[in-house]
């Protein structure tokens, strides 16, 4: 696992540059994992720091075209207690003019003295509830789509989520999947809409990215009784915020992803012609995919098995920021793809004996292999999505995705695929 080498450009309270820090290296290579670059920094130079966000960087190549891993990266980091002692260099005047800009989109965690005043709300819910917090906050992990931070209790830690904007719905899904499904989601302490943060219980247990087959397979029968219970919230689903992904609305905003100038430049002459026959064909494919038999229901988003946690309490479904309205099986190929390829036929059948068993008249093969262009073209829209609402210096986090997703849906089905031409 390659490591970073990290630099950062330290401010104090008030936002007056300090100075630049390092090089010093964080052993893991995903840009927005900072808990080791925290560390890492205390431990050579003595210093507390908060990350704010990402300044520049240069990845190296990474065979899933990943933008943001390894390599080297410079943060903008708050360092409340000052730096006296620290190593410091005079920044590039460019660096700091932009380090310190202004930027309409930018997240509340990544300005300075965000971290404090969310960890502020934090202490406050914890005070209340009777569980202050016993230690210093630990910050796990930043970037544009959320703020993670630790805080230590008597009864254990408990985590604080900050999203942006367009996950705003997250923490009332979770309250509503909650209602009929306690288990299954992480217990809400308490919200905060002006910075769009909730406070979580803590979940024993592990992260569930190699889960051995039979866990697969509850996986797997768990959300298909959840997307089954959940036919009947749609309505009050989409009250809640939730996007519309659903045959007529999902057709509509692909149409208009497809057909943006921006994102055409991006790919060759032969693969916008093919794109555009997919398009063109998205109505009938729609007719198709309902004539299959499954209903409307909420859409996870991002139903990978690394966000499921298995512990005491038994398998937990976290991170619903992605979370929609529309066909089950938009679900499917995430979490087909993460499975390894001798369990995809054993997956796939469970999938289909479940839903089989809640609507015996459907056709959930035929339906999941319909669904698999429009499932990668709606990971299109989704990280345009993150694009046009995330400021400049984050986007290098997610630029290369747009292309990417939609090669994947023209080389899915050869019928509008350009292999011969990529």
């Amino acid at each position: 696992m390659a490591a970073r080498e990290v630099h950062l450009l330290l401010v104090d309270a008030s936002a007056r540059p300090l100075g630049l820090l390092g090089p010093v290296e964080a052993p893991t290579p995903w840009w927005p994992d900072v808990e080791p670059v925290v560390r890492a920094v205390r431990e050579r130079w003595d210093l507390d720091v908060q990350v704010l966000r990402v300044l520049s960087g240069s990845s190296r190549p990474q065979a899933d075209g990943d933008a943001a891993e390894g390599g080297v990266v410079t943060y903008l980091a708050q360092c409340p207690g000052g730096a006296e002692g620290a190593p410091l260099r005079a920044a590039e005047p460019g660096l700091v003019e932009a380090a310190l800009a202004g930027e309409p989109l930018r997240a509340p965690w990544a300005q300075v003295g965000g971290p404090g005043r969310i960890a502020r709300w934090a202490d406050g819910v914890l005070a209340a509830r009777g569980t202050p917090r016993t230690g210093p906050v630990e910050q796990v992990k930043t970037w544009n789509l959320s703020s993670i931070l630790r805080l230590p209790t008597d009864t254990g830690p408990v985590w604080c989520k900050s999203v942006p904007p367009f996950f705003a719905h997250e923490a009332a899904v979770i309250d509503r999947v909650g209602r009929r499904h306690a288990r299954l989601v992480p217990q809400v302490l308490g919200r905060d809409a002006a910075t769009g943060s909730m406070l979580l219980a803590d979940l024993p247990g592990t992260d569930q990215w190699q889960a051995p087959l039979g866990r697969l397979l509850q996986m797997v029968e768990t959300v298909v009784d959840l997307q089954h219970d959940a036919v009947q919230w749609v309505e009050e689903l989409r009250r809640l915020g939730l996007p519309d992904w659903r045959g007529p609305a999902l057709a509509s905003a692909l149409a208009v992803l497809c057909g943006r100038a921006d994102v055409r430049a991006q790919l060759t002459a032969p693969e916008r012609a093919a794109l555009d026959a997919l398009v063109a064909d998205l109505p009938r494919r729609a007719h198709e995919l309902a004539a299959c038999g499954l209903p409307d229901t909420l859409v996870h988003g991002d139903l990978h098995p690394g966000n499921w946690r298995h512990g005491p309490c038994g398998l937990v479904l976290l991170d619903w920021g992605d979370s929609g309205v529309g066909h089950p099986m938009l679900d499917g190929p995430a979490f087909l793809e993460r499975v390894p390829p001798a369990s995809r036929a054993d997956v796939l059948a469970a999938w289909t004996a479940r839903w089989r068993h809640h609507a015996p008249q459907a056709d959930v093969a035929r339906a999941m292999a319909l669904v698999e262009p429009l499932a990668a073209l709606r990971q299109a829209l989704i990280y345009q999505g993150f694009l046009d609402r995330i400021e400049p210096d984050e986007r290098v986090y997610h630029r290369a995705d747009v292309p990417r997703w939609l090669r994947a849906a023209i080389a899915i089905d050869p019928i509008f695929g350009c292999e011969q031409t990529l």
